[in-house]
């Protein structure tokens, strides 16, 4: 058996809670109707049996009437709608007298039944209403009156009343099932519109977006939601593709030097001066392709949710004086100026390795960028529950338009003035992505023609998180 399809749950679950609403409505209204009629009938046994009470007396031990032949001139001569029924019993519970409507037919008295309490019963095939009360006077029982009212009329309204309500109640349900299902299907466009979609999305076509509700509901909230995460994995495969693109071209280009330089060498025979000329700068090339790939693994290394983080006691004065020992020569060529500033030791809890490559990106930049004979500025002090690292040249500067992209992959600051310093684009996306995964504060300073300022903060007791 197929289940039921979300529309048609949504219109069942509606009819079954607006059924039991109706139910209940149908139930009150049918016992007000019955209330009602019973009380009316009841009412008009009661004063009847005041009224029959009134008209009897005693003499020499019977029960007679006062005025008999008005006796016989009320209504319950005949047979009506609703009729009433009256006879009396003596202490024996044997007939005296009853009312000529009765015919053949006698009241039954019923010793179950406490005296001058309403109850229902049968007289032959028709329902009654009847009331037994005892005949005293003068504090002296005497025998009974009974008195009862057909409820034929009553029944047949109370009967019709319920099949009319039973037919009305499957009719509605009926009716609502399909209007709620009419209208569950409007409500469920937008899910219908999530599946169409889903259909046509694919690794190469991710432009399709989900229809937004008109009504800002939990429909339209989820809608726009998937629409939000469609966005995302859309810009996250593109900079994957551009990723991968702009990392073939970075790698195809020296490869495409070194394969230049060395077939321009082979074609007719040269000095060793030449020689060596040519192979110290496929060498460098070499070099260049080498710090290519080690970027681009640490980056698919980034790429990976599960990096690891080893925590262990960094000492922030060490990794700063190695890495500018590992800049040295660069340094010495370029004739800088490096001021190293830190007062007293600083220790973190952090990444060994990471760290490195933070100073390492950064304070390598710091050495490419800065002219000749400048200065390069490194302060390390304590800031409240921080330690502070602030790394300044005096170099060309970045263009503020240039400020947020040059944490992309591959993206290079226009320094059209400066072709020969060389890069591939990566240190600060690498920078960004380790700072982040150890909490580490990052901000970058910069102004055309005046230098850069990088500065890091980090808490002295950082625990970082795997």
């Amino acid at each position: 058996m197929n289940p039921l399809s979300f529309k048609n749950r949504i219109a069942l679950n509606y009819i079954i809670t607006t059924g039991l609403l109706i139910l209940i409505v149908f139930s009150v209204i049918y016992s007000i109707v019955k209330h009602t009629v019973y009380s009316h009938i009841d009412e008009k046994i009661k004063v009847e049996i005041q009224n029959h009470l009134d008209e009897i007396k005693v003499e020499n031990g019977k029960v007679i009437l006062i005025d008999e032949e008005e006796w016989d001139e009320r209504e319950h001569n005949t047979v009506d709608v609703n009729p009433v029924f009256v006879e009396f019993l003596d202490l024996n519970k044997k007939i005296i007298e009853k009312a000529p409507n009765l015919k053949t037919q006698t009241l039954e008295f019923h010793d179950s039944v406490m005296n001058n309490q309403l109850f229902d019963t049968k007289m032959g095939d028709h329902a009654i209403r009847q009331i037994q009360v005892e005949l005293n006077v003068q504090n002296k029982k005497f025998g009974y009156i009974i008195i009862a009212m057909s409820l034929a009329d009553s029944k047949m309204v109370l009967n019709n009343l319920f099949d009319i309500m039973s037919l009305s109640f499957l009719g509605i349900l009926i009716l609502l099932f399909f209007i709620a299902r009419f209208f569950a299907g409007r409500s469920i466009k937008p899910i219908n519109a999530i599946i169409n979609t889903s259909e046509v999305i694919t690794k190469d076509n991710l432009k399709a977006r989900i229809p937004l509700p008109r009504t800002r509901d939990e429909l339209y909230t989820l809608s726009d939601t998937i629409n939000n995460l469609l966005n995302r994995i859309e810009d996250a495969i593109e900079r994957e593709k551009q990723f991968t693109s702009d990392a073939s071209h970075e790698l195809r280009t020296p490869l495409t030097v070194i394969k230049g330089t060395l077939e321009v060498l082979i074609r007719k025979p040269r000095d060793n001066k030449e020689y060596e000329d040519k192979i110290n700068y496929c060498i460098n090339e070499v070099d260049h392709l080498n710090m290519l790939v080690d970027q681009l693994l640490t980056m698919a290394r980034f790429e990976n949710q599960k990096q690891q983080v080893n925590e262990e006691t960094v000492y922030l004065n060490s990794v700063i004086l190695d890495v500018l020992t590992l800049n040295s020569e660069k340094i010495k060529a370029k004739n800088l100026n490096v001021k190293f500033d830190a007062g007293t030791n600083f220790y973190i809890q952090s990444d060994n390795f990471l760290v490195i490559t933070i100073f390492r990106n950064i304070i390598s930049n710091a050495v490419k960028y800065t002219n000749a004979g400048e200065e390069i500025s490194i302060l390390l002090f304590k800031e409240g529950a921080s330690i502070i690292c602030k790394i300044s040249d005096k170099g060309i500067g970045i263009a503020k338009a240039d400020l947020e992209m040059i944490f992309n992959p591959f993206f290079r600051a226009n320094h059209t003035n400066h072709p020969e310093i060389k890069g591939v684009g990566l240190g600060l996306s690498i920078v960004k992505r380790i700072t982040e995964l150890l909490h580490i504060k990052f901000k970058i300073e910069s102004e055309i023609g005046q230098g850069t300022t990088v500065t890091l903060g980090f808490n002295e007791d950082l625990k970082t998180l795997s």
